[in-house]
């Protein structure tokens, strides 16, 4: 069927009304109170909002429809174990972020421990963030390619230039604001898919349930004892509670968000409810998936790759108009993500890096510096995702695998920090290079990606405490010496 004049008027007049909605938030006076946290006032809802806009990007919306469409429910597992990691954070984590004025998670490392391990710390952050969030990027090609047939660089191109504009001026507070809107639309887009493929499918729902079933299609659950199957129930529940904690707890594009909150309990607040949309959002777009398979019925490999089969069916499949709203939608998620990243890959290298070397530069310089960070983060990122086509397979797993090669060594320095008195920094960067180490092992081994982070962690942490406590031995020996 393909795209008419209507769906290109509906996604040209969507990116151009965030743009500029966006662009509201610009004030000509700002500190970097303000770029950076929104002046901590930002209502519980907003960040809560804008946490889950911050974990869809278009590549999940595109890839869970294509992992359900060959596998079943089990990946909902894993979103199980993002509702425990939050409980984790609430309690073990965000009561120390808010003793002070953070501007950024690592911060709180300097604190504990010192500026080199800060610098260590926020210095994997940008490298793995930076790494991870080009991929997301590049699955916007997937989408724009398909949808208006453009060449796959000016796709993305596109999509990071509108972004970068009202990042760049409207900072923290046009990202949590936008990421609000593009909440509804996305949700909005993606019930909308639903509602099309039930109406296409002869039978409706009963035929969907009655196929699915008997294909096992809807299972959720695999309590199976092995280490080697990536979503079983102990995976999910330990694996993700892990990859939640460190995600939530020690990455920068989540934790600005809960320092821009007025208080911890409304932070609080934010973080817990967002789980619960979080699992209600993934088992949308599983199911989406499993409808997709009940009416096409063919391999996923005749698409070329799953990530292919939404988009497709949106394109070739959906009314016009409706076409013109969804692929909107994946372009919102796109966006809001990407801008997220933006703001916090600036805000990292401002706060734990240029600040910390020139301590007296006025706001004004301060605000170029960051605004420059901004361009300069948003032209990497695009450069990685043109590197990144035709060069990664299923983007959901490649993006998350890439996050998860640097939460172990990170969520172990943490709670080195927070759970022991007797850790020190000399101990806590031998343990973060040894579980890092451990992770990039792991990533060429066959041993699933949900269990890379609790590994990791484990040996951050069980290195570094002993690594800590050798190192006081020797200083007290050589003292008494």
């Amino acid at each position: 069927m393909g795209l008419d004049k209507l769906d290109l008027a509906i996604i040209a007049l969507y990116l151009i009304g965030i743009t500029l909605f966006g662009l509201r938030f610009r004030k000509r006076h700002r500190s970097l109170r303000d770029y950076f946290l929104a002046g901590r006032d930002i209502p519980w809802w907003a960040i809560s909002l804008s946490i889950v806009a911050a974990e869809t990007s278009t590549l999940t919306i595109i890839s869970i429809p294509g992992l359900a469409y060959d596998t079943n429910f089990t990946f909902l597992q894993v979103v199980m174990g993002y509702l425990v990691g939050r409980v984790v954070i609430s309690f073990l984590l965000l009561p120390h972020y808010f003793r002070g004025e953070l501007y950024t998670a690592y911060e709180l490392i300097e604190r504990r421990f010192g500026r080199g391990l800060r610098s260590v710390t926020a210095g994997l952050f940008l490298v793995t963030r930076t790494a991870a969030e080009g991929v997301r990027v590049y699955a916007v090609s997937i989408v724009i390619a398909i949808a208006l047939g453009t060449g796959e660089v000016a796709s993305i191109a596109i999509i990071t230039i509108l972004t970068l504009v009202y990042t760049f001026e409207g900072g923290l507070a046009a990202v949590i604001w936008t990421d609000v809107v593009q909440t509804f639309i996305y949700v909005g887009g993606t019930l909308v898919g639903l509602w099309t493929i039930l109406h296409l499918v002869p039978g409706g729902w009963s035929a969907i349930h009655s196929a699915a079933a008997t294909a096992g299609k809807l299972r959720m659950f695999d309590f199976t004892p092995s280490i080697w199957i990536p979503y079983t129930f102990w995976a999910g529940l330990i694996g993700g509670t892990f990859l939640t904690t460190a995600s939530h707890g020690t990455d920068q594009l989540i934790v600005q968000r809960l320092l821009a909150a007025r208080s911890q309990k409304q932070s609080v607040a934010a973080l817990l409810s967002s789980g619960v949309a979080i699992l209600f959002q993934f088992a949308l777009f599983l199911l989406l998936g499993i409808m997709l398979w009940a009416y096409y019925r063919a391999p996923s490999a005749s698409f070329g790759k799953p990530d292919r089969i939404y988009p497709t069916f949106i394109v070739s499949r959906m009314p016009h108009g409706f076409s013109g709203l969804l692929i909107a939608a994946i372009l919102a998620a796109a966006m809001s993500n990407l801008s997220a990243a933006l703001n916090a890959l600036s805000s990292s290298s401002v706060m734990d890096f240029y600040i910390r070397f020139r301590p007296f530069a006025d706001e004004r310089t301060k605000m170029r510096v960051s605004r420059a960070s901004t361009f300069l983060w948003a032209f990497l990122l695009f450069a990685i995702a043109v590197l990144s086509l035709h060069k990664v397979g299923r983007v959901i797993e490649v993006g998350l695998q890439i996050a998860s090669v640097a939460y172990g060594a990170l969520l172990g320095v943490f709670l080195l920090g927070v759970l022991t008195a007797r850790a020190n920094q000399r101990g806590a960067i031998i343990g973060m290079l040894f579980g890092f180490g451990t992770e990039l092992y792991l990533w060429g081994s066959h041993v699933p990606w949900t269990w890379w982070v609790m590994i990791g962690t484990a040996v951050t942490f069980a290195v570094g405490y002993t690594a800590s406590s050798i190192s006081q031995a020797q200083t007290h020996s050589s003292s008494r010496t």
